[in-house]
């Protein structure tokens, strides 16, 4: 009988066990379709379907593998169960070690065009009444000039220098995904203003023609990615408080005469019935 027992135990091993489960996410217990299983050291495996479940037939001893694209993969001994319910968990990305794109999120090793992003702790300080003056000076091969004193007038950007000369130089600036023309908004010198400065997050610029495969031929003279700022789920909320302020102080002052010593200057040179008295 232990002998046969042996065997028996052998067999099964060899011919493995049926094993059957559901994959769910782990934050509201949503089936999660597409979800690989994978026998570890084997290419022996399957996916879930539309309902989150999946059967696989593995050795009783079996190591599963379970991955899905944005959660944390996860390693689960089978301990010759044939039911297994695994609820995975959304894995964090190091957004440092990424750049975000216009068509998506890659390794930044990885990036083949000329893209530069420059963050809230990289932008320029003090009183700035304009988007653009957050990174002037701070991107190489980025020209910004100011059309003029006012905070409201708008500027001259050239990623790359000019290469048309009838038609437009100017970037394309896409704020949250939404393009802006390149012409002047009516009433609005400054299309950037639309944005406040504030609740700027990030900067992205592509510079290279690579852009153009993305926004087509409005992005021939480079793009500016405009990233605001934006609440995190399960995240606790911060309030943050930015104010500045100024003093004048008058270094001087225009000799003029009072009103009293005017209308007498005006009196001895013309004479008080003049026509020029007249109008005092």
């Amino acid at each position: 009988m232990l002998f046969l027992g042996i065997l028996l135990s052998g067999a099964m091993n060899a011919q493995g066990i049926k094993i059957s489960g559901k994959v769910t996410d782990a934050s509201d217990g949503s089936p999660l379709v597409g979800v690989t299983i994978q026998e570890k050291g084997t290419s022996n495996g399957t996916i879930t379907d539309l309902s989150g479940k999946f059967s696989l037939t593995v050795a009783p001893t079996a190591i599963l593998v379970i991955s899905y694209v944005g959660y944390t993969a996860q390693d689960v001994p089978v301990n010759g169960r044939i039911a297994i319910n695994i609820a995975m968990t959304i894995g964090d990305q190091k957004l440092q070690e990424v750049v975000v794109i216009g068509y998506g999120t890659v390794a930044k090793k990885d990036v083949t065009g000329s893209v530069v992003a420059i963050g809230t702790r990289d932008f320029n300080t003090g009183a700035l009444s304009r988007p653009q003056d957050l990174i002037m000076g701070k991107i190489p091969g980025v020209q910004i000039t100011s059309n003029g004193g006012d905070p409201s007038a708008g500027a001259t950007i050239r990623i790359r220098g000019g290469s048309s000369l009838s038609a437009s130089n100017d970037p394309l600036i896409v704020i949250d995904g939404v393009p802006v023309d390149n012409n002047a908004i009516s009433g609005m010198p400054n299309a950037l203003n639309l944005v406040n400065s504030n609740d700027i997050e990030s900067f992205t610029i592509l510079k290279d023609a690579s852009a153009t495969a993305i926004y087509g031929s409005r992005a021939s003279n480079g793009v500016i990615l405009i990233t605001t700022k934006k609440g995190l789920a399960g995240k606790p909320m911060k309030v943050t408080y930015d104010a500045s302020f100024s003093v004048g102080k008058r270094t001087g002052e225009v000799g003029v005469l009072t009103p009293t010593e005017f209308v007498s200057l005006i009196n001895s040179q013309y004479g008080a019935t003049s026509p020029q008295a007249a109008l005092m």
